[in-house]
């Protein structure tokens, strides 16, 4: 599904386009939320992987969060570097007629053997070792995501609920295990 190709006159009309825009580069949350927007991580809290996090409530603090998975996908021994890369392939993005709920289903992919730039178009390179659920900053994980998203009246997003296949995994490999 190509998620880039979104005319600049359309490109905020409406929500779908923002989701659009957005999963072209996670790092633009800021460009299609709202300042109070609340974002529901989807890797579980450190001190017990079962129990969700506490939400994430404004622009500064989602914000934080997307760009600490793409830094996080890196690693910290590559971080800048361009070797790793946080990816977001979309398999089904969509709007109900109301502009008041969206839901994107994909492949969410992290770490080496991506490319070296962030995307939702990213292919593994061949050869390139990954591991399934696993592998910390030094491989990389993959795993089904379904983000569901609610926007306000003017189509901007004010809550976000990340899900993954595997939460704990998730954190697991976010934290280098």
């Amino acid at each position: 599904m190509e998620v880039d190709a979104v005319d600049d006159e359309e490109r905020f009309t409406t929500p779908l386009a923002r989701l659009q825009y957005l999963y072209g580069d996670v790092t633009r949350l800021r460009e299609i939320a709202s300042p109070v927007i609340v974002l529901h991580p989807a890797d579980r809290d450190l001190r017990s992987p079962l129990s969700p996090r506490p939400p994430l409530v404004g622009i500064a603090a989602a914000q934080r969060y997307e760009e600490a998975l793409v830094v996080a996908a890196a690693g910290a021994e590559t971080a800048g570097k361009g070797a790793a890369r946080f990816v977001m392939e979309v398999e089904s993005m969509t709007v109900d007629s109301r502009g008041v709920f969206g839901c994107v289903m994909g492949l969410l992919r992290a770490g080496r053997g991506f490319g070296n730039d962030i995307s939702t178009k990213g292919e593994q390179d061949e050869g390139k070792e990954t591991s399934d659920h696993h592998g910390g900053h030094k491989g990389s994980i993959e795993m089904p995501f379904c983000g569901v998203w609610r926007f306000d009246e003017t189509g901007r997003a004010v809550e976000h609920w990340y899900n993954v296949a595997d939460p704990v995994a998730l954190a697991k490999w976010l934290r280098g295990e």
